[in-house]
């Protein structure tokens, strides 16, 4: 019978035990977790995916960055409101002058003095182009704001012979007439503008000067030509695709670019905009998932692309979002063209869109070398204006963060979290449908530069903070690590003048002393940067 009361005890014990382990693996199945291997290297972070695009539409230019009737404007006509948020945006490219723009802007009507300048009619967005700013004005804005120009050449309604003018205007020291004229304008020492893109959309019938994939890659070619006899160092940009109606095929037309360019190019453009026209968040945040997904598709055209390519010691091709957004309030008639076109206000959720695109650009910092986030100001963009204040919007906060914070090199990361299935829909108007299957609610990515680590994280769930688990498989965190975090009061928050509900919070740091791990609750619908030190 002792026996027996043993054998019954010891069961108990076991049983005890087992339950115990069963509590204790479940409690800690309850966290997420990432992972993070400083040695699981993807590529460097080219500070270019940080850049941004001013375009001659709506209040981007006239009644944005230069509007000499507000009483915020220098003697030049340039907004100091704006251009200080500009500069905390830490932007280190930026694109000009367009867009659908450019395809029927002629460069010279934009130099010389400003009483000479004849006004034109802007044709893609219908609206009177007086010509007031142009090639030397933007070059002297960029110069004050620290960042590298980026100019689209047209190639819609320009011939390549206009393209070459362009580049010996800005980039030939003395001698030619196009580089002797920028002297007679004031400046005499060259522009020296690095990066040219090789027209605008050309794959897109709305394009002024519409060609398909082969005779835009011909004409490509040969404005290429002449514009790297004219200056040998520059760096070119092929448009690629645009068009992801559900009728089109936008693969084909990067295959043949690709096929045709891959010896002359140094990267290839590729466009996105979004949108939330249905009202489902949940569809709405999982959209720059596509976005990779055409990063990876594109890559490997590249790559079968390099094999035979005749690059001499070049860089392989890269990719370049030079146009990425939300847009799709203000794409209507009515709100696309004029004097106020695309003026969209940004809420909580936009926010949270725009820094996936930016984890995506991190993720991909092998073959994703540029961005361009369209655009700047007024215009679809993060910083809106009126002639007595300005705002910053939802978005602008994100790209703050990225831009000032997220160096080095980028890292492979393990995240293990709960999943969600979208239903099948819009990208957004004029796109194609999509479904997401597995969508993790926290989207991560993660930096290492010199020591530092840097992870972002999106918690994509609308409701519910997600404690979780972070973990270093190759040396110690260690020290004072600083949050912050973008969110605001729920998705639809949106900032307005006099009214800041979303922005970026610095929390409490958190100390860590030489620990392999860490939990952390990353709140409901935010993003959250952590950034400190890993010790070998």
């Amino acid at each position: 019978m002792k026996q027996t009361n043993q054998i019954y005890v010891l069961r108990c014990l076991a049983l005890t035990i087992i339950a115990g382990l069963i509590t204790s693996t479940f409690s800690m199945a309850q966290n997420a977790r990432i992972k993070i291997d400083i040695d699981r290297q993807i590529g460097e972070i080219n500070n270019n995916i940080y850049g941004n695009f001013v375009e001659h539409l709506g209040r981007c230019v006239y009644g944005g960055i230069y509007d000499p009737e507000s009483p915020y404007a220098d003697e030049n006509g340039i907004r100091l409101d704006v251009l200080e948020a500009v500069k905390d945006l830490n932007i280190p490219l930026l694109r000009y002058p367009g867009g659908n723009f450019v395809s029927n802007y002629h460069w010279k009507d934009g130099v010389g003095p400003r009483d000479k300048r004849p006004p034109r009619m802007e044709l893609a967005w219908a609206r009177l182009e007086t010509n007031q700013f142009g090639t030397n004005e933007f070059v002297d804005y960029a110069r004050r704001i620290g960042t590298e120009p980026y100019f689209a050449v047209n190639l819609g309604t320009g011939t390549i012979e206009e393209a070459q003018q362009w580049v010996e205007y800005c980039n030939v020291k003395e001698g030619p007439y196009y580089a002797e004229l920028r002297k007679k304008h004031g400046y005499a020492e060259p522009h020296n503008i690095k990066y040219w893109s090789l027209g605008n959309e050309m794959d897109g019938f709305w394009q002024m000067g519409h060609l398909n994939a082969e005779d835009y890659s011909k004409k490509a070619r040969e404005a290429a030509k002449l514009m790297r006899l004219t200056d040998p160092s520059i760096k070119l940009i092929a448009t690629g695709a645009s068009n992801f109606r559900p009728n089109n095929d936008p693969h084909e037309w990067n295959a043949t670019i690709l096929s045709e360019l891959k010896d002359v190019v140094d990267y290839i453009a590729l466009h996105m905009y979004v949108g939330n026209h249905q009202d489902n968040y949940y569809n709405f945040v999982s959209s720059p998932l596509v976005l990779e997904e055409r990063t990876k598709v594109v890559k490997g055209m590249i790559m079968r692309e390099m094999e035979k390519a005749d690059r001499g010691n070049r860089d392989p091709v890269y990719i370049a979002w030079d146009e990425y957004n939300i847009w799709y309030r203000w794409r209507q008639e009515e709100t696309m063209t004029g004097e106020r076109a695309l003026e969209e206000r940004y809420n909580l959720e936009d926010a949270l869109v725009i820094g996936g695109f930016l984890n995506a650009f991190i993720r991909n910092a092998d073959i994703v070398k540029m961005a361009n986030m369209a655009q700047l100001v007024n215009v679809i963009a993060p910083i809106f204006t009126e002639k007595d204040g300005m705002f910053l919007q939802t978005i602008y906060y994100p790209l703050q963060l990225f831009a000032n914070n997220m160096f080095g090199t980028s890292l492979d990361v393990f995240v293990d979290c709960d999943t969600y299935d979208t239903d099948e829909f819009y990208l957004g108007l004029a796109e194609q449908t999509t479904q997401q299957k597995n969508v993790p609610y926290l989207d991560v990515s993660a930096a290492y530069n010199d020591g530092e680590i840097i992870i972002t994280v999106i918690n994509r769930h609308k409701d519910k903070a997600i404690a979780t688990d972070l973990f270093s498989q190759e040396g110690l965190f260690n020290g004072e690590f600083e949050v912050f975090e973008v969110n605001g009061p729920d998705i639809k928050s949106e900032n307005d003048f006099g009214k800041t509900t979303v922005k970026t919070t610095q929390k409490a740091s958190l100390n860590i002393n030489k620990a392999s791990s860490f939990t952390y609750e990353f709140p409901a619908h935010s993003l959250t940067m952590i950034k400190g030190e890993i010790t070998q």
